[in-house]
């Protein structure tokens, strides 16, 4: 077992005080959006060897993958660990993006790099061969839209805008009518598609339009019974004035979890995190298209490519519980599960779900890390990674702790 340090990543949608507020570290004045915890080459965590030196994690695994991933992950994944997990915490919108699945993956990093395109380049849609499958349990009450709603719903706020333009006495902008009658193809795959296009093409006329919207819901019009899509309407609108993705969030469901749920997100899945803190596990990769509320760059006929357009019962994740007493959430990929553990003073250990190596951080008290192989002390705010070698492991509250410990842990998933 290893102790590591973790990278913080300093985008401008991070919040200034919730990482370290969660972790009990000194606040940095930065934003801090991502923790990231696992070997991904971008920002590998960095771990301390027995003998006091430090190594980063993705070199350290390449010495020897078997013994760190196991026979069986090095089989499945190859000599890298297949998942980074992150602490995210967002004060403000994320862009509007898709993941791609693993085989549009591997075509577009061939394509890239034999079409010469920088690995860093700013317009390079891939920045690796793999897909990013991701799930988001929230630490706090966090805001996201996640995937189409069914096209009928979304052509009955658009219906309730219409007639707040008529309260007004003020004309509709065409889009709006425009998008009505896409959403009302009886192929509703394709009216999504539509809709999406038409928006995503932005221009001026897409541009006023959002102004239009956002001009009426913020003169008065009720928001009711569509406070939440329209309110959204309204933020957006005031962060990316007359970015495509304002009205595109309309298309998509606008879901709130509490604390302790979670979602998943597969390939081809549209989406934004809008506000919160969770503990967030992908895949290893960094691929994204982005569809908009960024200054970043949108190749919009390869983001066409990539979606899935499908109306989609929002994916939630609930936990199942082992008759180790387990609380796992495992969404339906290969690469990653998690594992929340919670601990009472003098409660029993509680074994660690592994299979290959695991990563652990701990976000309250103090926890022991028990194995044949070794242990390790974790306070609040420390993380470890743990061969597979090093399994089975226990995880207990420290020895004289008097508050009870929450931590996370990530491995490959058991249904694998």
């Amino acid at each position: 077992m290893y102790e590591i340090e973790n990278v913080l990543r300093d985008y401008a949608w991070g919040s200034t005080t919730a990482i370290a507020g969660l972790l009990g570290r000194t606040e940095s004045g930065r934003p801090e959006a991502e923790l990231w915890i696992g070997a991904h080459p971008d920002s590998p965590s960095v771990a301390r060897r027995p003998d006091g030196s430090t190594v980063p994690l993705d070199q350290m695994i390449s010495e020897d993958p078997e013994h760190f991933l196991g026979a069986e992950g090095v089989a499945g994944f190859g000599p890298r660990l297949p998942f980074l997990a992150k602490v995210l915490a967002a004060a403000q919108p994320l862009s509007l993006q898709v993941h791609p699945s693993i085989e549009q993956a591997r075509e577009g990093f061939a394509r890239e790099n034999a079409d010469g395109v920088a690995p860093d380049a700013a317009h390079r849609n891939y920045r690796d061969d793999n897909h990013k499958p991701e799930m988001v349990f929230a630490l706090t009450p966090f805001e996201a839209l996640c995937g189409f709603r069914p096209a009928a719903q979304t052509r009955s706020i658009l219906l309730h805008l219409a007639a707040a333009f008529d309260a007004v006495e003020a004309d509709q902008p065409r889009v709006l009518s425009e998008l009505v009658e896409d959403l009302g193809d009886s192929n509703e795959s394709a009216g999504l598609r539509k809709a999406f296009e038409r928006l995503i093409a932005g221009g001026t006329e897409v541009a006023e339009a959002t102004a239009l919207v956002a001009g009426v819901l913020v003169s008065g019009a009720s928001l009711e019974p569509y406070k939440s899509e329209l309110s959204t309407v309204v933020s957006l609108n005031e962060k990316y004035p007359g970015d495509p993705g304002v009205l595109i969030s309309l298309l998509l469901n606008r879901i709130s979890l509490a604390p302790g749920e979670a979602v998943y997100l597969p390939a081809g899945n549209v989406h934004a995190y809008l506000h919160g803190m969770g503990v967030e596990v992908m895949a290893s990769s960094d691929n994204v298209l982005r569809g908009g509320l960024t200054p970043k760059f949108i190749d919009v006929p390869e983001l066409l490519r990539t979606i899935e357009f499908k109306s989609v019962q929002v994916p939630m994740l609930n936990p199942v519980v082992s008759e180790l007493g387990q609380e796992l959430y495992q969404p339906p990929f290969r690469e990653f599960q998690l594992q929340r553990i919670e601990l009472v003073p003098g409660a029993s250990p509680v074994p660690l779900a592994q299979s290959g190596a695991a990563v652990v951080i701990v976000v309250e008290g103090s926890v022991y890390l028990d194995s044949p192989k070794g242990d390790l002390q974790l306070a609040r705010g420390g993380s470890a990674f743990l061969a597979a070698a090093d399994a089975p492991v226990n995880v207990h509250v420290a020895a004289g702790a008097e508050e009870a410990a929450v931590a996370f842990a990530v491995t490959t998933s058991m249904k694998a």
